[in-house]
């Protein structure tokens, strides 16, 4: 991960307060009403496959790639039937892709022999599919479906700890807390607040806190004002 908080680390914030978790999250919605996910996707086996892809590489290069795949195999049985050489030609300058073309051939096939080529509701079964964790199953939950959950990635992670909203030393620690304190109002679209602020605003090497709408609810001590 990219930040690590520890009892031991001298930027380690303290805990952020209850109201102030509150405005918090109403500050990143007035900045930004309706966030979503910056893959580009039609439905949410689209949306699964981009997500799939989407490990280890940027949004960017993945929506460059299934630009061109999406329209020539829309569903799990086109997708199914280019098979993973076919697929790979499409998907060959995303990182991983070998690995990724046999997840996602693997996974059409399940799609399509056990929920009727549709993608399934139920974190279980989706965490069941080829190159799906709890973070995919997570945005899936959440952008296709409307769950309230949060799916933790090194973005959210970073800023969990970074700014003591939701401190923890595991990824599964930082969801379990920000499912916590984060208000019922704003649990739908948490995810997209966090990770768009993380990446945008409150970077890995350097947050730019002078333009950070909630730099005064952070408890982070290297500020760079």
């Amino acid at each position: 991960m990219a930040y690590s908080a520890t009892p031991d680390n001298p930027l380690t914030p303290a805990p952020v307060k209850k109201a102030d978790i509150e405005r918090f999250y109403q500050r990143l919605r007035e900045a930004n009403p309706a966030p979503t996910t910056e893959l580009n996707y039609a439905t949410p086996f689209q949306l699964l496959i981009a997500v799939i892809l989407s490990a280890q590489a940027t949004d960017v290069g993945v929506n460059k790639a299934t630009d061109r795949l999406f329209p020539v195999a829309p569903t799990p049985a086109t997708m199914l039937a280019l098979g993973i050489e076919g697929l790979t030609e499409y998907i060959k300058t995303i990182g991983l892709y070998r690995t990724k073309a046999k997840n996602v051939i693997a996974t059409c096939a399940i799609l399509l022999e056990q929920h009727g080529g549709e993608v399934p509701e139920d974190r279980a079964a989706l965490e069941a599919l080829p190159g799906v964790g709890r973070k995919t199953a997570n945005v899936v939950l959440n952008t296709a479906f409307g769950h309230p959950t949060i799916a933790v990635d090194t973005h959210i992670f970073r800023l969990g700890n970074r700014t003591g909203i939701a401190p923890g030393k595991t990824v599964l620690d930082v969801e379990n807390k920000l499912l916590k304190v984060t208000p019922k109002e704003f649990m739908k679209d948490a995810h997209h607040w966090l990770i768009l602020h993380g990446r945008y605003v409150c970077k890995a090497r350097k947050p730019e806190c002078a333009r950070c709408v909630v730099v005064d609810l952070c408890s982070f001590k290297g500020k760079t004002l």
